[in-house]
């Protein structure tokens, strides 16, 4: 027998008990009812019936002449009702005496009116015949109720018994019904457990053929079968892991992994290695904790630190190490893992990736076309000085006349002149910044005297499309560490990008406040150009890079940004760029505040 087929007996037998119960107490209220009615119909009656006419006796008892005739009427009346209600044994016999001696008295009195005393002469009888028959009745009263008191005590007794059986009954399928429904589900969850514990061999005993039994020889099959996938999976995964810990093992770059937590996942031998700590004792420890004993680790975990949008994506930093006596250069490149996580429905960061590649070889190659431009810089800067001292004879007209087309056309070398001279003086700028040999003369100043010193040296650019210079720079700003000379040619640069992109009568906007965290100010500065696409806002700080320009411009080299975001990175800030086309251009570049 199936579980469903139980529980609906269960509840069918409980429904009939219930339907028996109550028809079996109806029977016996009704029972009751009929009983208590007819004593009240019959015998109740004959004693209502005799006390009347007790009391018509009595007002014939008062008045010995004339006689009361509506006593005797009343009488008479109350004792033909009480002759239609005879219910017990012997009151048919006193109804009939009554009737008799009232039928003598009457025909007595038709032929003697004179005589009414026979009425009083009489009235004993009449009084012991009506005291007859109400005892007759009362008897009845008392006896007929004792019988309806036995059989209410005998029905109670029926009630309580089929009562007694069917909570018996009830309570019998209530404890075994729901323990026949849970002992199996209590079985499949412990097998489940089991399997959530990777336990696959805590079957379930088939001991019934109802659904119970079904359900167990399925999850049985599916044990088995989750068994031979988990040996299958497992052999797969393995695998797997021992390919990608061999890919891993043989990079050539150095690899760490760290997750959410700040603890070291993974760290290659290269890695290891660079460290100088065995890959044991970097494993599982908090990052934390490795960098307070290794100056290197410490280094990483500042590159991790920096914000996403402030970490440079196509210039990554160069790390200069000390290996087998001589100098190395590796690339940190951070990248943060972000992946789905499909309980919660969202994007959630698990973990950060370092990598440090060897770029020894691009380094010496870099130094020698390094040096190649410091050469030929120096190289060019004598001859085309000396042209451009030639070129101010020749128009001066020192050396002899020219004329109006000689001006034009000297005018025209002297302008290309010194362009080459700028592109020289930004080469031999480059090449000190990597060499690392351009001097800082690092002091304590104030932002609104570098703003004002650049904002009255590109006045005279303004006039040309007519722009205007909004200036806003807070007189209690703090004073900042910085290379005045330096930081003013960046804000020049920034100052003459933004005039020569922005239209007729447009406007330039300077602003200056304390950064977040009160350690560095921040400038900006505004334009009202073309703006500048995603693709090509961190590519516009690369050496020799230059966006198309819709303008039709091409005078520039491409190392201003990169020579202003190597000046402020050398001062300890950074140089960066937000901009929408369409929407113009904000520079920002920050500066430590001064000790």
């Amino acid at each position: 027998m199936n579980l469903k087929t139980k529980i609906t007996l269960a509840f069918v037998t409980m429904l009939l008990l219930l339907l028996g119960v109550s028809a079996f107490t109806l029977y016996s209220l009704n029972r009751l009812d009929r009983t208590a009615r007819n004593v009240l119909q019959d015998n109740f009656y004959s004693v209502e019936l005799g006390q009347q006419m007790l009391r018509a006796l009595d007002q014939l008892q008062l008045r010995e002449t004339p006689l009361d005739a509506a006593a005797q009427q009343r009488f008479e009346q109350l004792l033909a009702r009480e002759a239609g209600n005879i219910t017990e044994p012997g009151e048919q016999q006193v109804v009939d005496s009554l009737f008799d001696r009232v039928g003598g008295l009457n025909r007595y009195l038709a032929s003697d009116t004179t005589s009414p005393q026979i009425w009083q002469a009489n009235m004993q009888e009449f009084r012991r015949l009506t005291y007859r028959m109400i005892d007759l009745n009362t008897r009845a009263l008392t006896r007929k109720n004792e019988a309806a008191n036995r059989t209410a005590t005998q029905q109670q007794r029926y009630v309580l018994a089929l009562l007694t059986f069917a909570l018996l009954t009830s309570l019998l399928f209530v404890l075994s019904v729901p323990e026949a429904a849970v002992s199996g589900l209590r079985k499949l969850t412990a097998s489940i457990e089991n399997a959530t514990n990777q336990d696959y061999s805590a079957s379930i005993p088939v001991e019934s053929h109802d659904e119970f039994g079904t359900v167990a020889r399925a999850f049985n099959r599916m044990l088995v079968q989750l068994q031979d996938y988990r040996t299958s999976t497992l052999a797969q995964l393995m695998a797997e892991r021992n390919r990608a810990a061999s890919i891993v093992n043989n990079l050539d770059e150095g690899l760490l992994l760290i997750d959410e937590n700040r603890r070291v996942l993974l760290v290659n031998p290269v890695a290891a290695n660079l460290l100088a700590l065995p890959a044991a004792d970097l494993l599982g420890r908090p990052a934390d904790e490795v960098a307070r004993h290794n100056d290197l680790f410490r280094e990483l975990l500042r590159h991790l630190d920096t914000p996403a949008a402030q970490r440079p994506q196509e210039a990554a930093p160069v790390l200069t190490l000390a290996q087998n006596g001589e100098e190395v250069y590796y690339r940190v490149a951070v990248n943060d893992v972000i992946s789905f996580n499909e309980a919660l429905d969202k994007m959630e960061f698990v973990g950060s990736i370092l990598t440090l590649h060897n770029v020894s070889e691009y380094k010496k190659l870099d130094q020698a076309k390094s040096n190649f431009l410091a050469t030929v810089s120096h190289e060019l800067k004598t001859p085309l000085s000396s042209i451009n001292f030639s070129l101010k004879l020749l128009q001066n007209g020192k050396v002899g006349s020219v004329n109006e087309e000689q001006q034009q056309i000297l005018a025209t070398i002297k302008q290309e002149n010194q362009r080459l001279l700028k592109l020289v003086g930004e080469l031999i700028d480059v090449s000190r910044l990597e060499s690392g040999n351009i001097q800082l003369n690092f002091q304590p100043t104030q932002v609104r005297d570098i703003v004002q010193f650049a904002a009255d040296t590109i006045q005279l650019q303004l006039q040309p499309k007519q722009l205007t210079l909004d200036i806003q720079v807070p007189t209690e700003l703090p004073a900042v560490r910085a290379d005045i000379e330096k930081t003013t040619w960046v804000l020049l640069n920034l100052l003459a990008n933004g005039i020569r992109y922005s239209p007729e009568q447009g406007q330039l906007h300077i602003r200056a406040a304390l950064a977040a965290g009160g350690q560095q100010v921040e400038v900006l500065v505004q334009d009202d150009g073309p703006g500048i696409a995603p693709q090509y806002q961190e590519k516009i700080f690369q050496r020799f890079v230059q966006i198309p320009d819709k303008t039709g411009y091409r005078g520039g080299s491409g190392l201003g940004l990169s020579i202003a975001r190597e000046f402020i990175g050398s001062q300890g800030g950074q140089l960066w760029v937000e901009s929408e086309l369409g929407s113009g251009s904000t520079f920002r570049f920050t500066l430590p505040v001064a000790g």
